[in-house]
């Protein structure tokens, strides 16, 4: 047996990106912060961020698009995924990813009461193995 998930609680780093593949899929990326604090043993308070990758499919990415924003707080679960491209000159790049399959938001977007956000549900069903079309990325 084995197991991928992921879930995170931070910030957003910057607005969602949102891009659709040649076959008309949305794809949403954008960068979450998590913080960790801690007091050291000489009463010094500590923080390290930690940035992540977030990818998001389909309709959800739509909506995450629509709805959030940078410096919003957000709760993502999802899995690890790892992929290599090619950047303009040529040279091979490794990525590690958060690909979102739930998502809640934190709070309200601009201090409203939120009751005009939608739930962020599941994602869409996708066959197996499937990594979110890789091939079909945009970027």
């Amino acid at each position: 047996m084995s197991v991928n998930k992921v879930i995170l609680v931070g910030r957003l780093g910057k607005d969602p990106e949102l891009k659709y593949t040649p076959s008309g899929r949305a794809v949403a990326t954008f960068s979450l912060a998590t913080d960790r604090r801690w007091t050291g043993q000489d009463g010094q308070k500590n923080r390290v961020t930690t940035w992540h990758n977030i990818v998001s499919w389909g309709k959800q990415a739509e909506i995450m698009k629509e709805y959030l924003r940078k410096g919003q707080q957000v709760y993502l679960e999802g899995r690890i995924d790892n992929r290599s491209y090619d950047d303009k000159e040529g040279n091979k790049k490794y990525i590690s990813e958060v690909v979102v399959e739930n998502f809640s938001f934190i709070g309200s977007r601009e201090g409203g009461s939120g009751d005009d956000i939608p739930a962020g549900g599941p994602a869409p069903d996708m066959p197996e193995n499937d990594s979110g079309g890789d091939d079909d990325l945009p970027f």
